[in-house]
C-alpha cells in the first residue's frame, strides 16, 4: 500500500510535429541549458499598414485638439458643498411633462410627493450635492430670465409631436446669454404603436437635437407614466448623470452676483399702508435666496428683473434652509429621513427662517379636549371601587394635563381663544412713564376701567413663556458690559420678574414693544422700582406669585442659559471687534436708554427724585464721572477697586476679554511713569513717536546683514565680511583664474535654483519638465493655485472672523441671504405670480449709467421680415429687458458708419440705440413683440455689444441739387443748390458732379441771380441740360427712448405691459391707410430722343478734301430712270422658260398649302388628347393639394389647442 500511495504517474506527452514542434523543443532545451538568445527583430512590432496607422494617429491628434479650450477663471467655490445648489431648469412647451419630471425627481431624491411644483425647489441629491429645480413657464420673459441663470437645462420634447418653436427659441436665447449644459428629455414614447416607427423617430430626433446642440449631447427617453410619475428606472438614469455633471463657468455669471429668489415677504408697516393707501404705498420687501456668481457686497446696486433698479437697504446672512450632509453627525448615510427638501412656494416644509423670527406652520394639528373624548367608564369605575376613593382618578387626570409652557399646551390654549386681536386691543393698556396711570384703549369712564381691569386680570392667566425667554435674553444683552453681578440680582428678583413678565405678556405684540421701556426695570430685577409701581401692579404680582414659585426653576434655567451664552461669547477674542467694537454696540452712540439712566440716577445721585428721569426718554451718557462699582444695581459694598474706571466710547478698544467682569479694567499699568513704563514701550509705534531709532549714537544709519549675489559674499551691518558655512567656503591655495571659475559655478548654481523655484511657483511644480508637460498640466496648476489662495484666505480670516470676512469680501456664493429693498411698487406684491422666476442681479457702477450702445447686429434667418430702422425693439442685454429704438448702419472702407433704412438679408450690420451701459462682448437679443399670438419665430435678431459712446457716429447721405444758369467754357453759374450766400461760403471748395460724370468744385458766390447762386468750375464744358449735385453726409440723431419691461408689475405678465408699437402695427390695428408721398412713387422714365442736325461742310472745304474724305451721299432723284421706263419684250424660248417656272412655283405652293392644313388638323387632335390628360392630372393634383391642406390644418389646430391649454 505504501508503494501504491507514493506512486507518481507519468503525464501524457503533447504531440508536436512539424516546424513548430521542433522550435518549441529547441526553446525548451535552450531555456534549460541557459543559452536562450534575446530576439532583436526590428520589424517584429512594426505596423502592417503605414497609411492606415498614419491616419489613425492624425485622427487621434485632431480629436485631442478639438477637446482643448482656453481655460476660464472659475470664480466659483472650490468645494461643491460650499457653493450654491446648481440651478436645473426644466424647459419646454406646454403639455410635454415638465411638472411630471420635477415630481418624479423630487420623489426619487426625497421620497416626497409634490402635488403642484411651483417656484424653486431645492433638494439634496447626495452627501455633498444638492440641486435647485425650476420649471420655466412658456412666456418669452420667463424664458429669457431662465436662460440667464440656468446651470443645467433639461429640454423636454414631446417625441410624438416633435420639436416645437418654443424649444428653438430657448436654444437661441441660451446661445446669446451664455450656453449652459443642455440635456434632452423625450416623453410620450408610449404613444407609438410600432417599434419600427419608434426607432425611426428616435433617430430623427437625435440627429436634429445633435445639430442644434453638439454631437454626443445626452438624451433620455421616458416611455410612460405610472401614478402621475415616470418610471423609476428611467428617472434613475437621469439622476445618476445629474450627480456627475460638471458645470462650465460662464463669463457673465463669473463677473456678476445674483440671487434666485426662493420667497419674499412684504415687511411694510401696516400703518404706512393705511396712511398712503394700498395702491400707492411703496413697499419694503425682503427677498431670500442663495448668492450665486461673485460676491454680493453691501451698497451695490441691483436690478430686480421685471421691476427695475434699486439699492439694497439691508443684506444679512441666514442659516442655510437646506444644508448638505454634516460630517460631525454620527450618521454616515443620507437616509430618506435625513433627505432635505426646501420648496417654500410649493407648500413644502413647516419652518421658515427670518432675520428676527422663525415661522412655524402647524398645519391642521388639533388637540382634542378630554370632555370630547368617549372613554370607556368601566375600568375607571372598577378602579374607583377597588380604591374606595375617586380622588386618585381625578388627580391622575390632572397630572395628564399638558403643561402651559410646553408646545402642546400653547397650541391647546390657542384653541380656546375666543376673541381676535382687534377685540383684544379694546382691553389693552399703555403706560408712558413709571408711576403714571396706564392709558387704556377703551373709554374714559370708571366703569369701563373696572371692566377693562377685570378683563386684563383674566387675560394675564394665559402666559407666553417663549416671549418671556426672548425678552430675558434681550435684557441680558442690554446689560452686557454694565452689570456683572446679575446672579444675585436674578436670585433676589424671582417673583418680581415673573410678575412683570406676566404683565407684559397680556398686551399684544405691538403693545409689548411699546411698553418695553417702563417694564425694563423689572427685567433688571430691582425691588425698589417694582415697589414704586401702581396698586394694580402689586395685585398682579400677588396673583401671579404662586405660579412664579412653581415655575421658578424654569426661569433660572433660562437665565443660566443666557448667562452661559454670554460667557461663551466673551471667551472668543476677535481682534477686529476689540479694536473697532462690535456692530451695533455702544461704541458709536452717545445716547442711553431710559432704563440705564434710571439705574445710574437711583444710586449715584443723592436724594434726586425719580420723576426727573421721566422727563426725557434719552440723555447723554456721563462718561468718566462714576465708577463701575457705583453704577451696579443691587450690590452691597464695592466689588471693584478704586482704580476701576468706567470707560467712555473712545476707550472701548481697551477691553479685557478674559476679565471676570465685562467692563472692569486695571489702569495702574498704563498710568505708570518712567522710561521703562508700558506707554513708553509703544510710543515709537505711532506717528508722534521718535522714528530716528534706526541710527546709532553717531547719527549713522544702521543696516542688517545683506548678501551680494554677484560676488557671492555676505556682509554684516558694519560692512564686515561674514564667512559662509563649510559648503560655501573657498578652498585655500586657489589662483585667481580658479577663484573666478569657482565663483562663476556658484553663481550659476544659485541662478538655476532661483529659476527652478520661480518655475515651480508659476507652473505648479512643473519647472524641470519640458514644455509639453508644462502645457498639459497648466490647468491643474491653476486649480492648485486657486485652492492655495482659498486656503490662505481662510487662514487669514480664521473661523472667528466671519463678520470681518463678510465686511471685506461681501457675501460669498453659497450663503443664504436676506435682501431688503425699499421703494418697491405695490403692483409687485399685488400681482405676484409664483410660477414666474424672480431674479435679483448685481450691477457694476458702470451699468447704472445710460448712454448709446453700438453692437454688431444680424437679423435672424428664421424671422420672416427684415427689420426697419427706427422701429422699436425689445432688447435683452445682461440682466435687463427694455424697449428702445435702434438705428442701423454699415461701416464703409473709410471708417464711416453709413445709415441703413433696413437690415441686410444675410449680412451683419451695426445697430446703435439708447439704453443702460453694458460691458463689450455681451450678447444682445432682440424681439419685436412680446405679446399677442405671433405665428412663427419670435426672435428678431441677435448680436454682440461692440462699443459704448456718448455721441453717435452714424451719418446719412444728402444730395444737394442745382442747375446751371450761364456757361462760360469750363466755368458755369449754378443756382438752386443753396439758399443764401452764407451757405455758399460754408461749402466753398466742396466737390460737385454732373449727371454725365463731369467733376467740379464750388468757388465763390455771386450777386447776380437768385440768392445762393455760385460760380463753379468743371473738367469740361457742361450743358444747360445737365444737373449738378453735391453729395454731403448729415449726422443721424439717435432717439433717447428707454422703456423697461416691467412684466412683474402686471397681473397678466408681459401682456399687461404697455410698449411702443411700430407704425405698421398701428395701421393694421386702426385700419388706417398708409400715407403715400407722391414724390416717393417710382414713375416710368421717358426721355425724348434727341435729333442732331447734319454736318454741313462748305463746298470750298469739300473740294480741297481728298476723295476718301468727301461726302458720298446721293441726292434723291425726282424723276424715274430709264431702266424703269423701258418695255421688256420676251422671245419664244424665254417665254417658255418663264411659263415653266411659274408652273413649278404654283405646284410647290399648292403642296405647301395642303401640308399646312394637315399639320393644323394633327395639332388639333393632339391638343385635344393633351387637354384630356391635363384634366386628369389637374384633378389628381387638386385632390393631393386638398389632402395636404387638410393635414396642415389639423396640425395647426392641434398646436392652437395645445397653446390655449397652456
Amino acid at each position: 500500500t505504501t508503494d501504491t500511495d507514493n506512486q507518481v504517474n507519468r503525464g501524457h506527452k503533447t504531440t508536436k510535429t512539424g516546424r513548430g514542434g521542433r522550435e518549441a523543443k529547441q526553446r525548451k532545451k535552450d531555456k534549460k541549458d541557459g543559452t536562450t538568445k534575446d530576439r532583436h527583430n526590428p520589424r517584429a512590432f512594426s505596423v502592417s499598414n503605414i497609411v492606415r496607422t498614419q491616419r489613425n494617429i492624425q485622427r487621434n491628434l485632431d480629436r485631442a485638439q478639438k477637446k482643448e479650450y482656453v481655460p476660464l477663471s472659475d470664480r466659483r467655490a472650490a468645494r461643491v458643498e460650499a457653493g450654491p445648489p446648481p440651478l436645473v431648469a426644466v424647459v419646454g412647451p406646454p403639455g410635454v411633462g415638465k411638472s411630471t419630471l420635477i415630481r418624479s425627481l423630487v420623489k426619487m431624491y426625497s421620497n416626497h410627493n409634490l402635488t403642484n411644483p411651483t417656484g424653486p425647489i431645492t433638494v439634496c441629491t447626495s452627501k455633498t450635492r444638492r440641486i435647485t429645480l425650476l420649471e420655466c413657464p412658456n412666456t418669452p420673459t420667463a424664458m429669457l430670465d431662465v436662460a440667464k441663470i440656468a446651470d443645467l437645462v433639461l429640454l423636454c420634447v414631446d417625441a410624438k409631436f416633435g420639436f416645437e418653436m418654443e424649444s428653438f427659441e430657448f436654444l437661441n436665447m441660451m446661445q446669446t446669454h451664455g450656453f449652459p449644459k443642455v440635456m434632452g428629455v423625450f416623453t410620450h414614447l408610449d404613444q407609438f404603436r410600432t417599434m419600427k416607427n419608434l426607432r425611426k423617430t428616435k433617430k430623427m430626433l437625435k440627429h436634429r437635437f445633435w445639430t442644434e446642440i453638439y454631437d454626443g449631447a445626452k438624451m433620455f427617453y421616458f416611455s410612460g407614466c405610472v401614478n402621475g410619475k415616470y418610471l423609476k428606472h428611467e428617472v434613475k438614469q437621469l439622476t445618476l448623470l445629474l450627480g456627475r455633471v460638471k458645470y462650465r463657468p460662464l463669463v457673465w455669471r463669473n463677473t456678476h452676483p445674483y440671487l434666485v429668489v426662493d420667497r419674499h415677504e412684504d415687511i411694510t408697516h401696516p400703518s404706512k399702508i393705511e396712511e398712503e393707501g394700498r395702491e400707492k404705498c411703496a413697499r419694503s420687501v425682503a427677498f431670500y435666496g442663495y448668492v450665486r456668481g461673485t460676491n454680493l457686497k453691501e451698497g451695490m446696486k441691483v436690478h430686480l428683473i421685471g421691476v427695475g433698479d434699486y439699492g439694497m437697504a439691508e443684506v444679512s446672512a441666514l442659516p442655510d434652509p437646506c444644508p448638505v450632509f454634516d460630517k460631525e453627525k454620527d450618521s454616515q448615510t443620507l437616509n430618506k429621513k435625513d433627505t432635505k427638501l426646501y420648496a417654500p412656494l410649493s407648500n413644502v416644509g413647516a419652518v421658515s427662517f427670518d432675520k428676527d423670527a422663525v415661522y412655524i406652520d402647524i398645519g391642521r394639528a388639533n388637540y382634542t379636549k378630554k370632555e370630547n373624548l368617549d372613554l370607556p367608564r368601566k375600568e375607571n369605575d372598577d378602579d374607583n371601587n377597588e380604591d374606595g376613593d375617586g380622588s386618585s382618578s381625578s388627580s391622575s387626570e390632572e397630572e395628564e394635563e399638558y403643561d402651559s409652557d410646553a408646545p402642546a399646551g400653547l397650541l391647546k390654549s390657542l384653541q380656546d381663544v375666543k376673541e381676535g386681536v382687534d377685540q383684544k386691543m379694546k382691553y389693552s393698556s399703555l403706560r408712558l412713564f413709571k408711576g403714571s396711570k396706564a392709558v387704556k384703549a377703551g373709554g374714559t369712564n370708571d366703569d369701563e376701567d373696572v371692566e377693562g381691569a377685570a378683563m386684563q386680570v383674566a387675560l394675564k392667566k394665559q402666559r407666553r413663556p417663549v416671549q418671556d425667554v426672548y425678552e430675558l435674553a434681550d435684557s441680558f444683552r442690554r446689560r452686557y458690559g454694565d452689570n456683572d453681578d446679575y446672579d444675585d440680582d436674578d436670585k433676589n428678583s424671582g417673583s418680581e420678574s415673573s410678575g412683570s413678565d406676566s404683565e407684559e405678556s397680556d398686551s399684544d405684540d405691538d403693545d409689548s414693544n411699546k411698553s418695553e421701556n417702563e417694564d425694563g426695570d423689572s427685567d433688571d430685577g430691582s425691588q425698589s422700582d417694582s415697589q414704586e409701581g401702581s396698586s394694580s401692579d402689586s395685585d398682579d404680582e400677588e396673583s401671579a406669585g404662586g405660579e412664579g414659585e412653581k415655575q421658578s426653576w424654569k426661569t433660572n434655567i433660562a437665565q443660566e442659559a443666557a448667562r452661559n451664552y454670554l460667557r461663551r461669547e466673551k471667551s472668543f477674542a476677535n481682534l477686529q471687534q476689540l479694536v473697532y467694537g462690535t456692530p451695533g454696540g455702544g461704541v458709536g452712540s452717545n445716547l442711553v436708554s431710559d432704563e440705564d439712566g434710571k439705574n445710574n440716577n437711583d444710586v449715584g445721585s443723592d436724594g434726586e427724585d425719580d420723576s426727573d428721569s421721566d422727563d426725557e426718554f434719552f440723555k447723554l451718557r456721563d462718561n468718566g464721572k462714576k465708577s463701575l462699582a457705583t453704577s451696579k444695581i443691587g450690590n452691597e459694598g464695592a466689588s471693584g477697586t478704586s482704580d476701576d474706571i468706567q470707560l467712555g466710547e473712545n476707550d472701548s478698544s481697551r477691553k479685557i476679554p478674559n476679565a471676570q467682569s465685562g467692563m472692569a479694567f486695571d489702569m495702574n499699568v498704563w498710568l505708570e511713569e518712567g522710561e521703562d513704563c508700558l506707554i513708553e514701550s509703544i510710543r515709537d509705534k505711532f506717528v508722534t513717536g521718535n522714528w530716528d531709532n534706526g541710527q546709532d549714537d553717531n547719527g549713522e544709519e544702521k543696516f542688517d546683514e545683506f548678501e551680494d549675489l554677484e560676488a557671492g559674499e555676505r556682509y554684516g551691518p558694519n560692512g564686515e565680511v561674514i564667512e559662509d558655512s563649510d559648503d560655501d567656503e573657498v578652498p585655500e591655495g586657489m589662483t585667481d583664474a580658479e577663484l573666478r571659475e569657482f565663483n562663476a559655478k556658484k553663481k550659476a548654481s544659485q541662478k538655476s535654483e532661483f529659476d527652478e523655484d520661480y518655475d515651480e511657483s508659476k507652473k505648479g511644480n512643473v519647472g524641470k519638465a519640458g514644455d509639453e508637460q508644462a502645457e498639459n498640466e497648466y490647468v491643474e496648476a491653476l486649480k492648485r493655485e486657486k485652492e492655495a489662495r482659498l486656503k490662505r484666505n481662510q487662514e487669514e480670516f480664521g473661523v472667528d472672523g466671519e463678520t470681518s470676512r463678510l465686511r471685506y469680501e461681501g457675501f460669498r456664493q453659497g450663503i443664504y441671504c436676506r435682501v431688503r429693498i425699499d421703494g418697491v411698487p405695490p403692483e409687485f406684491v399685488e400681482s405676484f405670480d409664483p410660477t414666474m422666476p424672480t431674479v435679483i442681479g448685481g450691477l457694476t457702477p458702470q451699468e447704472t449709467e445710460r448712454g448709446l450702445i453700438r453692437c454688431r447686429f444680424k437679423k435672424h434667418r428664421w424671422h420672416k421680415k427684415i427689420l426697419k430702422c427706427n422701429d422699436p425693439l425689445v432688447f435683452s442685454i445682461g440682466w435687463r429687458r427694455f424697449q428702445s429704438i435702434p438705428v442701423f448702419s454699415t461701416e464703409d472702407e473709410n471708417g464711416r458708419f453709413r445709415y441703413l433704412k433696413y437690415t441686410p438679408e444675410h449680412m451683419h450690420c451695426q445697430a446703435t440705440f439708447y439704453g443702460p451701459q453694458i460691458p463689450p462682448n455681451t450678447g444682445v437679443l432682440a424681439i419685436q413683440r412680446l405679446t399677442g399670438n405671433i405665428p412663427g419665430f419670435r426672435i428678431s435678431a441677435t448680436g454682440v455689444v461692440l462699443e459704448l459712446d456718448a455721441s453717435s457716429k452714424v451719418v446719412k447721405k444728402l444730395k444737394l441739387v442745382g442747375t446751371p444758369t450761364k456757361i462760360f467754357k469750363n466755368t458755369a453759374f449754378v443756382s438752386g443748390m443753396f439758399n443764401s450766400d452764407l451757405e455758399v461760403s460754408r461749402f466753398e471748395g466742396a466737390s460737385i458732379r454732373t449727371v454725365s460724370g463731369l467733376r467740379g468744385q464750388v468757388k465763390k458766390s455771386i450777386r447776380e441771380g437768385q440768392p445762393g447762386t455760385f460760380r463753379a468750375t468743371f473738367e469740361d464744358k457742361i450743358l444747360l441740360s445737365d444737373i449738378v449735385f453735391c453729395r454731403t453726409w448729415v449726422p443721424v440723431e439717435i432717439k433717447k427712448y428707454y422703456n423697461p419691461v416691467t412684466s412683474l408689475l402686471c397681473k397678466s405678465g408681459a401682456d399687461g405691459w404697455r410698449a411702443m408699437k411700430p407704425k405698421a402695427q398701428l395701421h393694421v390695428e386702426t385700419e388706417t391707410p398708409i400715407e403715400v408721398n407722391p414724390d416717393s412713387i417710382y414713375k416710368p422714365i421717358e426721355r425724348k430722343e434727341r435729333t442732331f442736325n447734319k454736318l454741313r461742310v462748305p463746298k470750298a472745304v469739300e473740294a480741297a478734301l481728298p476723295y476718301s474724305s468727301k461726302h458720298k451721299d446721293e441726292t434723291k432723284k425726282k424723276k424715274k430712270s430709264y431702266a424703269s421706263k423701258r418695255a421688256v419684250v420676251m422671245e419664244a424660248a424665254e417665254k417658255k422658260k418663264y411659263t415653266f417656272v411659274q408652273a413649278v412655283n404654283t405646284i410647290r405652293n399648292e403642296k405647301r398649302t395642303k401640308r399646312k392644313e394637315k399639320n393644323a388638323e394633327r395639332r388639333l387632335e393632339k391638343s385635344k388628347e393633351v387637354a384630356k390628360q391635363d384634366e386628369k392630372l389637374e384633378a389628381s393634383r387638386k385632390a393631393r393639394k386638398r389632402q395636404h391642406h387638410r393635414t396642415e390644418g389639423k396640425i395647426d389646430a392641434a398646436r392652437e389647442r395645445k397653446r390655449l391649454r397652456g
